[in-house]
């Protein structure tokens, strides 16, 4: 996947009407409790070799196992086919986040490191609100 130079405000316009006021709802939390850093959209080939729009808040730079480094996010937001997708980069304890605490937050499908579902009322909203700010707490230092 790589940064994309398509607008945020165009690719939430553009999203599916079922999850889109969804979405919008997240954005805005998510760009608020990572406000020191702008999000940013990115594009292209994800993991399975989908093509997706995920937009990344908190970036960081991390190394891969051959050595390259790479810029991701500290937590993604991706409207899916049928369902919303968070995608949560932050380790704790040596455990992936979503893996840890995910089953915790609802209606939810739970990945190594993601969570999806069809929609904010699957969700605990002050759990999920926890979530994310322990998700920005683990990655201060990235």
């Amino acid at each position: 996947m790589q940064r994309s130079d398509t607008p945020i405000d165009e690719h939430l316009a553009s999203i599916d009407p079922r999850f889109r006021d969804d979405v919008i709802t997240l954005h805005e939390e998510l760009a608020a409790l990572f406000v020191d850093s702008e999000p940013v959209l990115y594009e292209g080939k994800f993991w399975g070799g989908s093509d997706q729009a995920i937009i990344g808040y908190h970036p960081y730079t991390y190394r891969r196992s051959d050595g390259t480094q790479v810029q991701w996010f500290v937590v993604g937001l991706a409207a899916q086919k049928n369902y919303i997708s968070l995608y949560v980069s932050a380790v704790v304890d040596g455990e992936y986040l979503s893996k840890r605490d995910g089953p915790d937050l609802g209606n939810v499908k739970v990945g190594s490191s993601s969570v999806s579902f069809k929609s904010l009322d699957d969700i605990d909203r002050p759990k999920l609100t926890a979530f994310l700010q322990t998700a920005r707490e683990a990655t201060t230092d990235s």
